[in-house]
């Protein structure tokens, strides 16, 4: 008897569970559709008064041409049928019919219209009529280059990827999309060439968007940010281009680019140090101009990040260091300042990072002004006035114009930033200070890695093969292989034929 009981009461018990649960589902359906009219956007209509379908959707982001063409007809002509027959009398191919809340609450608000038939909320169709606005493709802005491809990406995410595939029309080329961020819903494509890309760094990539918590994606930046290897460190760890030209380059090299929907930049990866003072437009070029400029790029770094510090380490400390014949000029010129070499120092490179981000938040004709005369009428102000030295005035504005001289944005502002401990080691200890400021920096970027890989590479650790394209541009006859960073398990990109490097006439 107690069999019985028991099992009548289990009967009873899942009775009760599967009518809560449906409900449950018709009460969250009822739920949704009531949070989304609080919405001044939202519409939500019965067609006619004979009709059983409702329609709901968000007008700001439904095309509405689509509606009245491609829905609203069809649903007068098939008033007395079903959801089924409505689907397959309308003449769009991306609809289907749901029966999960969440999934129709993810179509509403990405651009869907709903249907339901009155009566019944178990099931909904949804039809897919997104109001595409978009803005054209239109010329690079930070990475411009004379020569080569004039395109940019924008904020569309499928014109971005059209933008790469029309450079890579091949099947290989695998997009996997992700959408992160629990408000902003984000939607984020992970890019690679199937059999030439590592698995290992696909699979990195996708956990560490994966396990991204934050509830806001805007933009590629904040990715950037948020699974980079070390995020104590000032130097990035993947590259921000908006040209897709470079990320066609990069992708065939073995490397991974993530494109998120909202933003004008793609990120590249895994990448090195190297590769942020290589230009894309150096491809465009002979390979002896595109090597010397590199080089210069290289050296307008080094000069940028030490030139103001030695200044004031030399003149603090080490005077006696001092050629003859610039002794005098550097005296004549200091002569009269009531400042140290370290406040004169810091007093002129705040000026310029001022006029550089007055420069920056003003519109492009007003801020380009601002620079100009700025710059010309505080220098030489401030050198009348006996508050700086025209000697340190020049040298500061050099090492301002070379720190621009850098391709990647975000590496320029890198550059500009580090130049202050250095100037602060040089006023503690003099040379001593700045090596010990360089070695602390170097031992930092030897720990570094991008995605896992050595970010020094090919210089530490040493790859002989991949020096071909990093602080040179060799021909591209000699770039048969991929970097070996990327561990690719195709290296061999090409094989060379004999008389590539002399060329045949027809004759011949």
């Amino acid at each position: 008897m107690g069999f019985f009981k028991s099992k009548l009461k289990r009967f009873n018990r899942d009775n009760k569970q599967k009518k809560n649960g449906n409900t449950e589902h018709e009460l969250r359906i009822d739920e949704l559709l009531h949070r989304c009219k609080e919405s001044a956007d939202f519409v939500s209509y019965r067609y006619s008064e004979s009709s059983p379908f409702y329609i709901h959707y968000y007008q700001t982001i439904v095309d509405i041409n689509i509606l009245h063409q491609y829905v609203l007809p069809y649903i007068k002509e098939n008033e007395s049928k079903s959801l089924f027959d409505l689907q397959q009398a309308i003449p769009i191919d991306n609809t289907e019919i749901i029966d999960n809340v969440h999934e129709i609450r993810d179509k509403l608000l990405t651009g869907c219209v709903v249907i339901e038939v009155k009566g019944s909320l178990q099931e909904a169709l949804v039809i897919s009529a997104v109001s595409l606005e978009k803005r054209p493709v239109s010329m690079p802005e930070v990475e411009y280059s004379v020569v080569g491809p004039k395109e940019a990406f924008v904020e569309s995410i499928d014109a971005n990827i059209n933008l790469v595939r029309k450079r890579l029309p091949i099947p290989d080329l695998i997009v996997e999309e992700v959408k992160i961020g629990s408000l902003t819903k984000t939607r984020v494509a992970v890019l690679y060439i199937e059999g030439i890309t590592d698995k290992e760094n696909v699979n990195t990539i996708l956990q560490r968007l994966n396990e991204i918590q934050f509830d806001q994606i805007v933009d590629s930046s904040f990715i950037n940010q948020i699974i980079s290897d070390n995020h104590n460190s000032p130097f990035p760890h993947l590259i921000d281009t908006e040209r897709p030209d470079r990320v066609a380059s990069v992708l065939s090299e073995g490397k991974i680019t993530i494109i998120v929907d909202g933003s004008p930049h793609a990120l590249t990866g895994p990448t090195t140090l190297v590769e942020f003072f290589s230009a894309f437009e150096d491809y465009f070029l002979s390979w002896h101009i595109a090597s010397i400029f590199r080089l210069v790029r290289l050296f307008a770094v080094f000069f940028s990040v030490l030139s103001t510090s030695l200044y004031v380490a030399v003149l603090t400390y080490h005077y006696e260091m001092i050629p003859e014949n610039l002794l005098n000029p550097l005296i004549a010129s200091r002569s009269g300042i009531p400042f140290p070499p370290i406040l004169e120092a810091i007093i002129l490179e705040l000026t310029i990072e001022l006029l550089r981000e007055a420069g920056a938040r003003l519109p492009t004709k007003i801020g380009q002004t601002i620079g100009i005369v700025g710059g010309i009428v505080i220098g030489t102000a401030a050198v009348q006035a006996g508050l700086t030295s025209n000697v340190l005035l020049i040298i500061v504005a050099l090492a301002a114009l070379a720190s621009f001289t850098t391709p990647v944005y975000q590496m320029g502002n890198t550059i500009r930033l580090i130049r202050f401990p250095f100037l602060i080691t040089a006023q503690l200890w003099g040379l001593l200070g700045v090596t010990f400021c360089f070695s602390y920096i170097l031992s930092h970027l030897l720990k570094m890695t991008s995605l896992g890989r050595p970010y020094l590479a090919p210089v530490y650790p040493l790859r002989l093969d991949d020096l071909r394209d990093s602080l040179f541009r060799l021909p591209f006859f000699m770039q048969t292989k991929r970097p070996l960073q990327v561990r690719s398990p195709v290296r061999t990109r090409f094989r060379p034929k004999k008389h590539e490097k002399s060329k045949r006439d027809i004759e011949d």
